[in-house]
């Protein structure tokens, strides 16, 4: 099979899939500690402190929507980069695909929390944009490493089988 110009110049423009794990994994891990500030900031009583100042953080952390269920959102977002840190770590297309629906799940959370700060809480948590720059900085990532190499280990396979089927 004759690999066309362009075929390669598509190939060449993604990052090697082990680069998008490696970035993906580093991302889940700045999130992990952004989100674990979040929760030890309300489990001491307090909201986390704005960088930049004024209030926006407290006001965002002593509203209703900073838990569900009695359980600080900061906390299901641990949880979540904690899973897509175990999906950048799993070879495959389980990783490629869980990695993809884990941030894409996370980013919709994140758009619906950015949605409450901006329009019904009123106020902006610098830590809560920081996460959500994070989970979409990981959609993206994911979503390359989920479309660009989909299958990967099977066409390997289909390769090495048509070569062994020629000798």
């Amino acid at each position: 099979m004759r690999v066309t110009r362009a075929a390669r110049a598509r190939v060449e423009l993604v990052p090697r899939e082990r680069t998008l794990r490696r970035f993906s994994a580093g991302l889940a891990v700045v999130g992990i500690a952004v989100a674990t500030y979040i929760a030890l900031a309300d489990a001491g009583g307090g909201a986390p402190v704005c960088v930049a100042g004024g209030h926006g953080c407290a006001t965002v952390a002593n509203s209703h929507y900073s838990h569900m269920a009695g359980v600080n959102v900061a906390v299901f977002g641990i949880a979540g980069y904690v899973l897509l840190l175990a999906a950048a770590a799993t070879p495959g297309d389980l990783g490629r695909f869980g990695g993809f629906l884990l941030s894409l799940v996370g980013f919709g959370f994140s758009a619906y929390l950015t949605y409450l700060e901006l329009f019904v809480i009123n106020a902006i948590c610098q830590w809560c944009v920081a996460s959500a720059v994070l989970m979409t900085l990981l959609l993206g990532l994911t979503a390359t490493r989920a479309f660009a190499y989909a299958g990967a280990e099977f066409a390997v396979a289909n390769r090495a089988g048509s070569h062994e089927d020629a000798l």
